[in-house]
């Protein structure tokens, strides 16, 4: 088995933990790459085990860091490697593994004591082409000018859903709609089903409301004059401008993230730790 190590770049703590991991599983007999930053950020790996997230071929990553670390490796990793997350950030929605579990959580996979738990991504076309990364949690279509509504119509199916103006729109998955999604006024999903949830905004209108849909659906949005420049954020990770006659659709990817879960309690006893199972 081989495993990819991927820790948070700004956090001591995190780059240490990544280093006691590496060095258990080099003595255990394993073969293990390491990030290329997080190798520029703690020089003490082997050099020659040393790999851009891009070339990644292993068959699973451990991940220490936050949500934004998970979400680097989903961004940049060619395939869905099943990864082993464990809590180095700020809020560790995605998280389930915490830092002085750390090895008793590694010995339970071991010995094949976990299981896979998939979710769901969106893959967004513009103009008809794919040229940007699925999103695990949502995409957010917003002005580009702080300050300035954009007017949007969006369809789902072809059938027009909404026209509104408001700060932009979010369409989300399960496991993004405790994120922004739900900051707007979008519901909480349970992260077992499959569908998109659909959160305009700030929108003026009272009348336009969160709406969830089907997963095989198709959404098109659509801007309309007064036509200004629209910014496309994926998850909260890339960024790019939109001209305001772009064409954007969204669909369900045919991608998956795979997390390695050793629990499968959705609702816990303890309300505090609902966060952390989605």
């Amino acid at each position: 088995m081989k495993f990819g190590i991927v820790a948070r770049r700004d956090k001591e703590e995190a780059l240490k933990l990544a280093y006691r991991v590496y060095d258990f599983l080099r003595i255990s007999g394993y073969d293990v790459v390491v990030d290329s930053e997080t190798y520029q950020n703690l020089p003490q790996f082997d050099p020659g085990g040393v790999l851009p997230l891009e070339e990644f071929d292993v068959d699973v990553i451990i991940v220490i860091g936050g949500d934004g670390t998970i979400l680097r490796v989903e961004h940049k990793t060619k395939r869905d490697f099943p990864i082993l997350s464990i809590n180095m950030g700020t809020l560790g929605f995605l998280t389930e593994v915490e830092p002085h579990e750390t090895f008793f959580a590694l010995s339970r996979f071991l010995e094949g004591e976990y299981y896979i738990d998939e979710r769901m991504k969106l893959r967004t076309y513009i103009n008809g082409e794919n040229i940007i990364p699925d999103a695990l949690n949502e995409d957010a279509i917003l002005t580009g000018v702080p300050g300035k509504i954009v007017h949007l119509k969006y369809y789902v199916d072809g059938g027009l859903a909404d026209e509104l103006r408001s700060d932009g729109i979010i369409i989300a998955t399960p496991t993004g709609s405790t994120g922004y999604s739900l900051s707007a006024g979008g519901p909480f999903v349970d992260p077992r089903l499959e569908l998109f949830v659909i959160t305009p905004l700030n929108p003026i209108a009272l009348g336009s409301r969160p709406m969830v849909v089907p997963s095989t659906s198709e959404i098109e949005v659509i801007s309309l004059p007064p036509e200004r420049e629209l910014i496309l954020s994926v998850d909260g990770q890339f960024y790019t401008r939109l001209e305001p006659e772009a064409e954007i659709k969204i669909r369900k990817s045919p991608r998956k993230t795979k997390f390695i879960r050793f629990s499968h309690e959705i609702y816990p006893k303890y309300p505090l730790r609902l966060k952390r199972r989605f």
